[in-house]
């Protein structure tokens, strides 16, 4: 079924521009990883992502994330999505804004896509 995974990420970041972390939680396998840009470390798996998102949700306000330039590959069960983001959000009152291109990393649980990896590299704006 073509853009299987653009869905899942569009839901995943819908999940988040809603601050809706048991949402975002059940769209992760175990043995998820990502990234911590704020404290420059790798999360990896579910506890880590929990603490990580239990931190992050009373921190930040206002998420609006816009997806583009999305392209996916799918080998049976695993899939790549990349992709780039524009995401306006406030964190502790001040407002962010991030350009980023995103990977994303997902595997076929049970019948439904589920991320195993995704980290954004925020990129300053252009001159």
């Amino acid at each position: 079924m073509p853009d299987e995974l653009r869905n899942v990420a569009t839901d995943f970041f819908a999940a988040l521009d809603a601050l809706d972390a048991d949402r975002m939680r059940q769209m992760l396998m175990e043995d998820v990883q990502s990234v911590d840009e704020g404290s420059r470390r790798w999360l990896r798996g579910r506890g880590d992502v929990d603490n990580y998102l239990r931190e992050l949700m009373p921190a930040v306000s206002d998420v609006e994330t816009q997806l583009r330039d999305a392209e996916e590959r799918i080998w049976g069960d695993t899939g790549l999505l990349t992709c780039w983001i524009d995401q306006d959000y406030t964190m502790h009152g001040t407002p962010q804004h991030i350009s980023a291109p995103t990977t994303m990393i997902l595997r076929r649980d049970s019948g439904a896509w589920k991320l195993v990896l995704w980290h954004s590299i925020p990129l300053p704006e252009q001159a």
